[in-house]
């Protein structure tokens, strides 16, 4: 195992700056997801820490050792892709050990490592079957083991499960969960699926434009989040955004006139321009009487209704402005039906819109 850092890192594409400068550190052990949506320079980040991009300015270091001009076959590291890379000629046992063959290892520890990766990953019986009689979990998993063998310092993940449906990659989620906790290796893993992120990573990094947004847990880039991109990329449905103003008595005017009031606002919202409020749409609830404590009351016009079983999905209409409130499953409103929502302040977030940061 060992520790990941990237300092300064950039990447061009010619006069296309892709990587911005990025600073990371990665603890020993650690399970960190690069998160984010198409372009933002996730893959390109992990290819050059993979060596199979080059680096154009800042340095790599893996175990506290400078890798930029070390080859990627020397930087015991170890890769899974999208698209598993399996030899379509060699068996399941044969693609887990090439990478051992190639590198001269001894036949009776290639057999010991091929085995013990198979038993881990329950591939014991499939070992003499080509990729093309495998399913895509089964082609996914000998992929890992291909990496598992090596037993490398790093593992590399890159999107490993967006060729999949989804009932196997939640399965296959939970394979990589318990695949990290039994082996322990520094693990880093690309993907723009929130879900994977939040589900997977002690930590996440939320990449934007090739920059890096935010840098947390889970729970606190769901929670907290430092802008208005981290609120609105992470958690589905995604966070309500409501434009907000000074209302003159400590306090902000949110969603216009139809809207509610914020009282007692951070003194730097007050001084603040333009604000936008950020609810999570589980924190808006259906009144049937009076608010709750903390509470306020909002009206809206229900548009649409989804109902998902457990919860309903409410698209409703306040004041011009569209939100989502995700409440129980026996709430139903018809559409076109005039509603009163709860809102709680306290759990709200206030963002300046020009900026987008958050004002705590």
């Amino acid at each position: 195992m060992a520790t990941v850092e990237f300092r300064n890192l950039v990447k061009r594409y010619g006069a296309v700056q892709v990587v911005h400068g990025i600073d990371l550190a990665i603890d020993d052990g650690e399970f960190l997801v690069l998160v984010g949506p198409s372009g933002c320079g996730k893959s390109t980040s992990l290819r050059m820490l993979a060596g199979l991009e080059d680096i154009s300015g800042g340095e790599i270091l893996i175990g506290g050792r400078v890798v930029n001009e070390v080859e990627p076959r020397d930087r015991d590291i170890a890769m899974v892709f999208q698209d598993y890379a399996l030899y379509p000629h060699m068996s399941v046992y044969e693609n887990m050990a090439f990478s051992l063959r190639y590198r001269k290892t001894a036949k009776p520890e290639i057999d010991g490592r091929v085995r013990e990766a198979a038993q881990i990953l329950g591939l014991q019986d499939l070992l003499d079957r080509r990729p093309k009689q495998l399913s895509g979990g089964q082609r996914q998993r000998v992929a890992m083991g291909r990496a598992i063998v090596r037993k490398p310092q790093v593992f590399l993940f890159d999107e490993p499960l967006s060729n999949l449906d989804a009932k196997l990659r939640g399965s296959m989620r939970l394979e990589i969960k318990k695949l990290h906790r039994k082996l322990g290796v520094t693990t880093v893993y690309v993907t723009h699926d929130q879900v994977e992120a939040m589900t997977l990573a002690d930590r996440v990094v939320v990449m934007n434009g090739g920059r890096i947004d935010q840098i947390g847990t889970p729970d606190e880039v769901y929670h907290k989040p430092d802008t208005l991109f981290v609120a609105g990329f992470i958690g589905s449905p995604t966070m309500n955004f409501l434009p907000a103003r000074a209302n003159g008595e400590g306090g902000l005017q949110v969603a216009g006139d139809q809207g509610f009031a914020y009282p007692n606002a951070p003194a730097e919202a007050l001084a603040a321009g333009n604000l936008t409020i950020g609810i999570r749409p589980e924190d808006l609830s259906i009144l049937s009487d009076e608010a709750g404590p903390g509470e306020v009351a909002v009206e809206g016009v229900v548009d649409v209704i989804e109902a998902l079983g457990p919860d309903t999905l409410i698209f409703a209409d306040v004041g011009g402005h569209a939100i989502t409130a995700r409440v129980q499953q026996n709430v139903r409103p018809k559409g076109g039906e005039r509603v009163r929502f709860g809102v709680n302040p306290a759990r709200a977030h206030i963002f300046d819109t020009a900026s987008g940061k958050a004002i705590r």
